[in-house]
């Protein structure tokens, strides 16, 4: 049994992205793992200051807000899963603030495995280029850490578009891998 800590950014509840997330959360369980699923948008999550307070004070941000929580269950968890929309061919605002602020403890999440989610409304595969490298250099900054795969949620410019799409089967059986 695996620790997955599901961590999806799409400011609306069930998106296109939150479904997938949802999905793939679904399948983790169903193969007997423990998963933990966060929706950044209903946590008070501050912008990172680049004041350096955490490496002078024990690792602990001076800034006081749920992303205290998530740090600690991110130290616990043995896989991470990224959800994200894709804005301007980028993750979105609340998944970048997120990465931003790991900064405490990043060199901390020692031989994670990841995995990524990402939607747009671009049917083209690269339109979601700009977002994977965002989630590379989160990735690259973790030691040991290695992405174990990818669902391309594309062509979904509509809130639900994604039901019945194979996608939603593919997350499935990604969680359920794990």
């Amino acid at each position: 049994m695996k620790k997955v800590l599901i961590i999806s950014s799409s400011p609306r509840k069930g998106g296109n992205s939150d479904r997938l997330a949802a999905a793939f959360e679904q399948g983790a369980k169903d193969a007997g793992n423990e998963v933990t699923f966060v929706r950044l948008s209903e946590k008070k999550i501050g912008y990172c200051m680049a004041c350096g307070y955490c490496h002078s004070h024990g690792n602990v941000c001076v800034l006081k807000d749920d992303m205290a929580e998530i740090l600690r269950m991110m130290k616990q968890a043995d896989v991470f899963v990224l959800a994200s929309p894709v804005y301007f061919y980028n993750v979105c605002a609340q998944m970048k603030t997120f990465i931003d602020r790991t900064y405490p403890c990043f060199f901390q999440l020692r031989r994670k495995e990841l995995y990524y989610i990402c939607t747009s409304a671009d049917p083209d595969f690269g339109s979601i280029d700009g977002a994977l490298k965002a989630f590379n250099g989160f990735e690259i900054c973790l030691p040991y850490g290695e992405c174990k795969g990818v669902i391309y949620g594309t062509d979904n410019p509509n809130h639900g578009d994604i039901e019945g799409k194979p996608q939603l089967a593919e997350a499935y059986e990604m969680g359920k891998a794990v």
